[in-house]
């Protein structure tokens, strides 16, 4: 089964419990664009490679397109329709106005220059052309890329207009550094909402954050905020993984001083306050809660019998198998579903594409305030669902997602 085949299958899954009109299941099984390019990009040594490009538009029936752009060398097709479609999900669940898209080069941008990376990020802009836009489709970082590369797509978007038009074309993609328009808290957002997401969840399930263990994979933006503000709230990060290796301490592992070497080493191993740890015994850490924040299906049929963890939340999008999933809630173990968990990435990405619209600059104490009722609200609407229709908190979130956009069809129609 592919990315997109299991995304199909969770959407089924939620559109069979509430009996979704078959015709709104059929527009929704598919994304609406599918955008394929090929572009050569002129490499340091000289010689030009020729690079593959995908923006997957899934839905904008509640607002522009909106999703990342993803730098990896296992980006493909599946995948990226796989993340625009929960991206349309995650906005409507958030109540936000956007729809779902996604993006990514194949590439592993360790193995390229800043220069070449710039040229990569600006060849590839040009190459999507107007299938972008402030009020069109509005990209944002993924894994293996962050504010450098939003900025370099905006400039060159930018200089596809007059002048006088230039600055009014700011907000094409969100998650650009402070000085070129980005918006405060917009860094930690994505790793934010899962704290306060879990909150929420905390207070239903019965346990509180203060007092707590955990333990992450993936130490990128997402898992390393993630990690700062869980240990901010008094609990104690006992293990880590990345693409490096796994590091674990049974008395605990400062994440701050873990994110400083994370930043100057480029991952985990080696770190000198923590020990180096089996994968098997990484998955195996005894903690309360497992916040995989790294790539796809990381969580599968392997893995998932090593898990000793009472709760999972999702940082990383699809970092669980159906089949992990299923057997993880067999043993009563339950897992907050990315379209939830992670959504305050899009959240804040939403509130900076305002602030642009408008001219207007944020301080963090409103971006949080705000961020923090968005996960609030959801959540306590997720877990409501789940009371009302006896299922799942991925299915529950799947369904009011779903739910919203039948409504919009429902009263707009389907042209002609």
């Amino acid at each position: 089964m592919n990315l997109f085949e299991m995304a199909t299958a969770q959407f089924n899954k939620a559109a069979d419990v509430i009996k979704l009109n078959p015709v709104v299941r059929t527009v929704l099984s598919e994304p609406q664009n599918e955008i394929t390019v090929n572009f050569p990009v002129l490499l340091d040594d000289g010689t030009y490679r020729l690079f593959k490009g995908y923006r997957i538009q899934h839905n904008n029936t509640n607002g522009p397109y909106k999703g990342g752009i993803r730098f990896h060398e296992s980006v493909n097709l599946a995948e990226v329709k796989a993340l625009a479609a929960w991206m349309t999900w995650k906005s409507a669940l958030m109540g936000i106005p956007f729809g779902g898209a996604k993006g990514g080069v194949t590439l592993n941008p360790r193995n390229f220059s800043e220069g070449e990376l710039r040229r990569i990020t600006r060849r590839f802009t040009h190459a999507l052309g107007n299938n972008i836009g402030p009020e069109y489709d509005i990209p944002a970082p993924d894994v293996g890329t962050g504010p450098r590369e939003m900025v370099w797509m905006m400039d060159t978007y930018m200089t596809m207009f007059n002048a006088s038009d230039r600055n009014a074309t700011r907000g094409v993609v969100t998650g650009k550094s402070l000085v070129n328009g980005g918006s405060i808290g917009r860094d930690k957002a994505t790793g934010q909402g899962v704290v306060f997401c879990l909150e929420t969840w905390a207070k239903h399930l019965g346990f509180s954050i203060k007092g707590s263990t955990f333990f992450v994979q993936g130490y990128g933006n997402v898992g390393s905020w993630a990690a700062r503000i869980m240990q901010a709230g008094g609990a104690k990060l006992m293990s880590v993984g990345d693409h490096t290796g796994q590091i674990g301490n049974p008395e605990g592992i400062d994440a701050e001083d873990l994110a400083k070497y994370v930043a100057k080493n480029g991952g985990v191993a080696g770190y000198p306050k923590a020990k180096e740890i089996s994968l098997a015994d990484f998955f195996s850490t005894k903690a309360d809660v497992f916040i995989p924040a790294a790539l796809e299906c990381t969580i599968n049929a392997e893995t998932e019998s090593y898990i000793k963890a009472k709760y999972v939340i999702e940082g990383a999008n699809g970092p669980t198998t159906l089949e992990a999933e299923r057997n993880l809630a067999k043993r009563g173990v339950p897992v907050i579903p990315d379209i939830l968990a992670n959504s305050g990435g899009v959240t804040v990405s939403y509130f900076e594409w305002v602030q642009n619209k408008n001219s207007e600059v944020w301080e963090l104490e409103r971006v949080d305030d705000e961020l923090g009722r968005h996960m609030r609200k959801a959540s306590t609407s997720v877990i409501e669902t789940m009371k009302e229709h006896k299922c799942d908190p991925r299915t529950a979130a799947m369904i009011l997602a779903v739910s919203q956009i039948e409504r919009v069809y429902s009263e707009r129609g389907i042209f002609p």
